[in-house]
C-alpha cells in the first residue's frame, strides 16, 4: 500500500464522477473506450484508501447546472468528497442570482465553465462577463481555468480586471507535450504566475502527453510550475477517470512523487493536500 511520507490531509483536487444516461457529456464518446461508462464514488474509494487520499474535489464534466446538481447530491452522501466545482451559465442575463443560488449550498466551492470548448479564444476576456466574475468574488467561490495555452492571453485580462478573483489553472493550462513546444505555454505560465491569487493544478499532464510517456517528458512542465508558481502554489489533482487514458490512478500519483522528490516535506504537504484545502476551503469558510 502506497503512503505519502508525511501526515496531513491528503487531497485529490481534481476527479470527475459521471453517468451516461444523464446524456449532456457531449464530448464524452465511445472513442474515448475505458473511460466511456459510469463512474461513482464506489469506483473511486478503494483507490483513495490504497493511496493515503483522505478527500477530493469534485469537477463539473458538462455544462449544465443539472449535472452540477447531480455533482452536489453525491457530494451530500459521499463523505470523502470536501466540495464541489460546478458550472452556470456565464452569458446568461441573470446569472449573478444564478451564481448566489448555487453558493447557497455550502458543498459548491467553485465554477467552472469549458473554456477549452469555447470556439472563441478570447472569450473570457469579454466585458460581458464581468458580472459573473464579480458575483463570484461576492460568493467567495473559486475560478477553475480549464485552459489551453490559446486561452492564456484572455485569463490574463481577466486577471488584471478583476484583482480579487480567485483562480485557479487546471491541468497546467494543457501544454502540448506530444510535439514537445512549450515556448508560447512558458511565456503564458510565466505572465500567470505573477498575480498572487492564481494557484496551478498538476494536472491532467500525463493525458497532454503521448502514450508513451516518461517522467523525462513531464519533467520540464513541473520544473518550470514549480520555478514560477512555487510548491504553494501548486495543487496535486488525478483528473481521475480521465487519467486512466494514459496511466492509472496509483501510477500517476507516483510520477508526481517523483517529480516532486527533491521538495521539502512541508512544501509536499503544501501540494498535495494544504493547499487545496486552503484555496477550496478555506475559501468558503469550511477549515
Amino acid at each position: 500500500m502506497s503512503r505519502f511520507p508525511f501526515d496531513a490531509m491528503r487531497i485529490d483536487a481534481h476527479q470527475h464522477f459521471w453517468s451516461l444516461a444523464r446524456s449532456d457529456y457531449g464530448w464524452l464518446t465511445p472513442a474515448l473506450g475505458v473511460i466511456h461508462r459510469d463512474f461513482g464514488p464506489a469506483d473511486l474509494a478503494p483507490l483513495l484508501a490504497a493511496h493515503g487520499i483522505t478527500s477530493t474535489i469534485l469537477v463539473q464534466a458538462a455544462p449544465t447546472e443539472a449535472e452540477t446538481a447531480y455533482l452536489l447530491e453525491i457530494a451530500a452522501t459521499t463523505p470523502f468528497v470536501a466540495g464541489v466545482v460546478g458550472w452556470t451559465d456565464f452569458d446568461a442575463p441573470d446569472v449573478a442570482e444564478r451564481i448566489a443560488t448555487l453558493a447557497a449550498d455550502p458543498l459548491l466551492v467553485g465554477l467552472r465553465p469549458m473554456v477549452q470548448d469555447i470556439a472563441d479564444d478570447n472569450w473570457l476576456a469579454r466585458s460581458e462577463l464581468a458580472a459573473a466574475f464579480e458575483a463570484m468574488i461576492a460568493n467567495g467561490l473559486v475560478f477553475d481555468a480549464l485552459l489551453k495555452p490559446c486561452h492564456i492571453p484572455a485569463m490574463l485580462t481577466v486577471l488584471e480586471r478583476h484583482p480579487d478573483l480567485t483562480c485557479v489553472i487546471d491541468h497546467g493550462a494543457k501544454p502540448d507535450l506530444v510535439s514537445g513546444d512549450l515556448t508560447t505555454w512558458r511565456e503564458g505560465m510565466s505572465a500567470l504566475a505573477k498575480h498572487p491569487r492564481l494557484t496551478c493544478k498538476l494536472s491532467g499532464l500525463v493525458t497532454e502527453a503521448g502514450s508513451d510517456w516518461t517522467l523525462e517528458t513531464l519533467r520540464p512542465v513541473v520544473a518550470h510550475l514549480l520555478a514560477t508558481f512555487g510548491p504553494e502554489r501548486l495543487i496535486f489533482g488525478s483528473d481521475w477517470p480521465v487519467v486512466t487514458l494514459r496511466a492509472s490512478y496509483g501510477q500517476w500519483i507516483e510520477a508526481a512523487k517523483a517529480l516532486l522528490v527533491d521538495l521539502t516535506e512541508t512544501q509536499r504537504a503544501a501540494v498535495f493536500g494544504g493547499s487545496a484545502r486552503k484555496l477550496y476551503l478555506s475559501q468558503r469558510g469550511r477549515q
